[in-house]
């Protein structure tokens, strides 16, 4: 089971198509837990208290976040960035094709950026 926490400026309607296409998918955002204007140090550790996926449109700072995670070992489940321009379709067609691989995988060997581009 995939599980994930949106950050709070990913875009609604992928939400929604995610969970329309998969009604089971275990998908919080970080208003539904109580981290509603937190920064991205405070929701990636949420994230990985909780063994969730984040997944967020900050590709400038939410992955610098995630690597100094990393660096010294801490757990960091991942991060799936997604262009905030990227038609909602084909998020939602294909992200949880991404998504399954990743947490399948041994919760150590699962601290991996994944970062989706238009093309």
């Amino acid at each position: 089971m995939v599980h994930l926490v949106s950050d709070e400026n990913f875009n609604g309607d992928i939400v929604r198509g995610l969970l329309f296409r998969h009604p089971a998918l275990d998908l919080y955002r970080v208003q539904d837990v109580g981290l509603e204007g937190a920064d991205d140090p405070t929701i990636l550790a949420w994230a990985a208290a909780n063994d969730r996926i984040v997944s967020t449109h900050d590709h400038t700072t939410m992955p610098d976040y995630a690597y100094t995670r990393v660096v010294p070992g801490q757990p960091m489940p991942g991060v799936f960035v997604v262009p905030d321009r990227i038609a909602v379709r084909q998020v939602s067609a294909s992200a949880l094709s991404m998504l399954y691989p990743c947490a399948m995988l041994r919760p150590e060997a699962r601290q991996r950026l994944l970062v989706i581009t238009r093309d």
